[in-house]
């Protein structure tokens, strides 16, 4: 099993390696590459990806298509999942719940969040605030992606 944040490090350390790891990630989940994230920063409790504006991923207004945002909200909270994840545990989306709260006019930033208290004591459910910042830093999508966190399977 690849630790996708071990990769990530070792990625992020050359030229373009974050544009490779995005490449990968992509993979992994094959629907994400219709967004093309561009992961920009990952570590435990925090990942950043950016969803560029252009015509695959607008709608009839010219502005980015919001499915295509929570895409890349999605492709944060997987990454920040893999990265933050406690060893012998394993995780999968249970909900998720957003606010459009602005037009989304220019390249797209998705930030996932979480604190660590959230993880503590064997938790189940994992809130993951996440939201989408326009280039000029307005919000454009904001709201929360409620992981359900378990053991793994002994095998």
């Amino acid at each position: 099993m690849v630790d996708t944040y071990a990769l990530y490090r070792r990625l992020a350390a050359y030229p373009q390696g974050r544009r490779l790891f995005s490449l990968v990630f992509e993979q992994a989940a094959p629907y994400f590459r219709t967004s093309r994230p561009r992961f920009v920063e990952l570590r435990p409790h925090h990942a950043e990806l950016v969803v560029r504006k252009r015509r695959r991923v607008q709608n009839h207004l010219g502005t980015v298509h919001v499915i295509a945002i929570c895409n890349g909200l999605e492709a944060a909270m997987g990454a920040l999942a893999e990265a933050t994840t406690p060893p012998g545990r394993r995780w999968i989306p249970k909900g998720m719940s957003v606010d459009y709260t602005a037009k989304a006019t220019s390249d797209i930033r998705c930030i996932a969040e979480t604190d660590p208290q959230d993880w503590a004591d064997g938790a189940s459910e994992v809130p993951v605030r996440v939201r989408a910042l326009r280039e000029d830093g307005t919000p454009v999508v904001q709201g929360v992606i409620r992981l359900h966190i378990s053991d793994r399977p002994t095998r």
